[in-house]
């Protein structure tokens, strides 16, 4: 059950042929961030296996810390000690601010082509406006035009 649920998470995040390229991207990084952290804390429960005053003894614990790295808040309740968990670490840290970098580029992109939406829509509609009262004022002036020519003709 679990593997088909987690196909159709990766479908929603990277498929559907409309998205853009920075939501695909967006959700790539966060998919790719997801597997990060479900291996690299089961890696630094290997890495730290053993070691003197080590604190990651579980894949729970370490599920924590690798959310608590990524997302760089790092409350310090755990920690790797070894060379191997901390390199394990730093690459969870790196994909974690690559990841949220992503996702914040991918909404504020969102949030610019809206409002780039907008105004081109609004200015489409000061043109149409434009356009109708200048076609309205040519028709005034051709009536003015008209009336001025059959008076002097008259006269």
């Amino acid at each position: 059950m679990l593997p088909g649920f987690l196909a159709r998470v990766v479908e929603s995040l990277l498929g559907r042929e409309g998205r853009s390229l920075h939501l695909k991207a967006a959700g790539g990084a966060t998919v790719v961030l997801a597997v990060v952290m479900l291996i690299g804390s089961w890696a630094v429960v290997g890495a730290e296996d053993g070691a003197r005053a080590a604190n990651l003894r579980t894949y729970p614990q370490a599920l924590w810390w690798s959310i608590e790295t990524a997302t760089t808040v790092g409350y310090g309740d755990f920690y790797p000690v070894t060379l191997g968990g901390r390199i394990i670490g730093a690459v969870v840290m790196v994909v974690g601010i690559t990841t949220y970098g992503m996702v914040t580029a991918a909404l504020a992109t969102w949030f610019v082509g809206r409002e780039q939406r907008r105004r081109h829509h609004l200015a489409h509609g000061a043109r149409e406006l434009e356009q109708e009262t200048a076609r309205a004022l040519h028709e005034r002036f051709d009536r003015l035009e008209r009336m001025v020519a059959g008076r002097s003709e008259r006269d």
